[in-house]
């Protein structure tokens, strides 16, 4: 993302910096894995650890970011932010629905991998009875993961490795976070990567949005409509 070369000044150390990404790839990954639990499937709480625990600490690289200047950049909107965003949703809809049927058809040994997911997040009648709270809670968690990974860890990984590849390393641990659900998933012995594969896919398209248009707002976007789509439109598994 082309943002100000800054060192930031509320978290100022290497070691500081170092040790907050490490916190934040460690708590995503242990509170996503308490999420996706079998016995959370379908439930209120799968949502509360998935959610709360992002926006925890949204809210704190919101404050960094007010704090250095950088936030209002981020989020001002422009004129076409909402096509970017609703194009690339539509593209990353198409490139998941084509790699599933590829990769995973149905019929196929990794199927499974689908209905493990669909089926922990439950049945998608129920959603739509709740799809004013379902919008609210993708809005604010795309939010959220954006402010959080695009924003503040691409940040500090830039003011040590440089903007060009800062958005590649983020998504890299973006997808490391997500790394403990393969087990909360899995089947029997078998891990499933779906949710790992995902985090990758996305955070290398959005992170690649945030760098080339310079502002966060546009793959804010792109993700709650990625994730309506996915959920609700056209379901990568299941009618």
């Amino acid at each position: 993302m082309r943002v100000p070369m800054k060192t930031p000044t509320l978290f100022p150390m290497r070691l500081t910096s170092a040790l907050f990404l490490v916190t934040v790839t460690l708590v995503i990954g242990l509170t996503s894995y308490l999420a996706w639990q079998p016995e959370r499937s379908g439930s209120l709480s799968l949502w509360i650890w998935a959610l709360v625990p992002s926006v925890i600490l949204a809210a704190l690289a919101a404050a960094w970011a007010v704090h250095d200047g950088l936030l209002l950049d981020w989020l001002a909107p422009r004129w076409g932010d909402a096509t970017r965003g609703v194009f690339a949703a539509l593209a990353l809809v198409a490139g998941a629905w084509t790699f599933v049927r590829t990769s995973m058809p149905i019929g196929s040994a990794h199927e499974i991998w689908l209905v493990s997911l669909y089926g922990s997040v439950g049945d998608p009648r129920r959603l739509a009875n709740h799809g004013q709270a379902l919008v609210g809670v993708l809005v604010v968690g795309s939010l959220a993961d954006e402010i959080l990974w695009r924003g503040m860890v691409t940040q500090i990984i830039a003011d040590r490795v440089g903007s060009r590849t800062a958005w590649v390393w983020a998504a890299g641990l973006y997808a490391l976070a997500y790394f403990p659900t393969a087990w909360a998933l899995g089947v029997g012995s078998s891990l499933n990567p779906v949710l790992v594969f995902a985090a990758l896919a996305t955070g290398l398209l959005f992170g690649a949005m945030a760098r080339t248009f310079g502002r966060l707002l546009p793959s804010v976007i792109a993700h709650a409509f990625f994730l309506w789509g996915v959920l609700m439109i056209v379901p990568l598994w299941g009618q």
